[in-house]
């Protein structure tokens, strides 16, 4: 695992859909670098501090949201002298987005005021009244022909379909919903999925035509729906809720046709392997060595008693069943426990995922959907900060905030220390094809090269440390 130098990065960043570039924000400043050398290609300068950075599908324009100002601002790729400004005034923006087309921004305004659709090309706009006030307001379909807009009139939600091509309203029609929290169309687009606040466990499938193809509630009187997913091949729909249980449906059938449960204590028998982050002291040799009393004295006068206390590696260590795992209980005089599922990722070839109990912070579950079983379980001594799937196969990398990067594979499981001095990774991501893999520090990043192949041979697949 190769890794750069670390290169200053204040904001949000964002890999261009083709991976050929790499958008960095540091403070008013907009860095795009060439992903393989890490060159500065181009540098604009905003008028405020970036909040929010998003290429166009086509990668030849970039979008800078200054949420504070409250503005967008757009860059040309080709064109670094041109430039468009979005300004919604005393309404306000708290989202932006680019369409499908990559000739069209959708801004959200606050107060749920309305949703513009700007164009780049002749200046028109279109207005959305009464949108929801959620971090998904909008989700497009594969093709890009049509989107689907959360709104609420009347004390009722509504999903409103617009054509991309003209943005003109295709459909309207009501939800069953008390307060819609999110929308995702499935990957064939041939159906929405809707699911409600937590105050009330309730996931609706829709056509577009507005019929309700599937209405599932899993249980009452409780926190319901907290992270949901559809897996890339759009056969399955995966739902995590409060109750710390992770469900799958079948896209054909629209039934539950698998329940995983996140429990405190793994026992046998059971084909998964569980990888333990430990610290492992570092012996030190030193029988061979021949110094002067002189010399010695010095030595034992300056150094620490115990050399091997003080110089460890990170490795992860296979364990025996049962095992207990850390979990912590969330006050019950605060809202929004931590606990449930809150993070929720499947795999390219939607074979596997991985979920994250956030009563259990440092633990990773991995589940195999063919087999329906847990597959792997991967305990951290920090919580789990961000993970991610490999692009370009089934291998996961996640970071605690530590100088260490952890990653498992079909092969096994092993941590890498960054090489840099005083470096934390708390976030990353990958570039779309899979070649780059980005690290976060608080103020800088580098990148990291990793092989293509899976993780090394198994029998030191579990201790590697880079």
């Amino acid at each position: 695992m190769d890794f750069t130098e670390a290169y200053k990065q204040t904001g949000p960043c964002c890999f261009s859909p083709n991976s050929r570039f790499l958008a960095i924000a540091v403070d008013y400043r907009l860095v795009i670098r060439d992903v393989a050398s890490l060159k500065v290609v181009q540098l604009y300068s905003c008028v405020d501090k970036i909040n929010y950075v998003e290429w166009a599908l086509d990668s030849e324009y970039i979008l800078c949201g200054l949420y504070k100002r409250p503005m967008v601002q757009v860059w040309s790729l080709t064109q670094p002298e041109w430039t468009c400004k979005i300004d919604e005034g005393p309404a306000g923006i708290s989202n932006a987005r680019w369409s499908p087309d990559s000739r069209h921004i959708l801004t959200t305004s606050d107060f749920q005021l309305r949703l513009t659709v700007w164009s780049l090309v002749n200046t028109a706009c279109v207005h959305v009244q009464w949108p929801k006030q959620i971090s998904k307001v909008v989700s497009f379909t594969q093709d890009g022909k049509f989107a689907a807009v959360c709104t609420r009139r009347e004390c009722k939600d509504h999903i409103i379909l617009l054509s991309c091509q003209t943005w003109e309203i295709m459909g309207s029609f009501a939800v069953d919903t008390m307060d819609l929290a999110g929308i995702e169309w499935s990957p064939d687009d041939s159906a929405i999925v809707i699911w409600d606040s937590p105050l009330e466990y309730k996931v609706l499938i829709y056509s577009p035509d507005g019929r309700c193809l599937f209405k599932y509630s899993a249980y009452e009187s409780g926190l319901g729906v907290k992270s949901i997913a559809w897996s890339p091949c759009g056969q399955f729909l995966a739902v995590g809720s409060f109750d710390q249980m992770l469900r799958v449906l079948n896209r054909l059938t629209w039934k539950i046709f698998a329940e995983f449960m996140h429990v405190p204590a793994i026992r046998g028998p059971s084909r998964a392997v569980i990888f333990k982050e430990v610290d492992e002291a570092l012996q030190l040799d030193m029988s061979g060595l021949q110094l002067s009393n002189e010399l010695s004295n010095t030595v034992q006068g300056s150094c620490p008693e115990n050399i091997a206390e003080s110089h460890s590696r990170v490795k992860y260590k296979v364990m025996d069943f049962p095992t207990s795992l850390p979990s912590q209980k969330p006050p019950l005089d605060k809202p929004n426990p931590k606990q449930g599922i809150g993070l929720l990722s499947w795999s390219h070839d939607s074979q596997y995922l991985f979920t994250r109990n956030d009563s259990m912070p440092a633990v990773l579950w991995i589940w195999d959907i063919c087999h329906l079983e847990l597959v792997a379980v991967l305990v951290q001594k920090e919580p789990i900060r961000a993970a991610v799937w490999d692009p370009s196969g089934p291998r996961v990398v996640l970071c605690t905030g530590t100088r260490h990067v952890y990653m498992w594979g079909l092969r096994g499981a092993c941590s890498v220390t960054v090489p840099l001095s005083n470096f934390l990774v708390s976030d990353l991501r990958w570039s779309p094809d899979g070649s780059c893999l980005h690290l976060r520090d608080r103020d800088s990043f580098c990148c990291a090269a990793l092989p293509s192949m899976e993780l090394g041979p198994s029998d030191d697949s579990s201790d590697g440390d880079g």
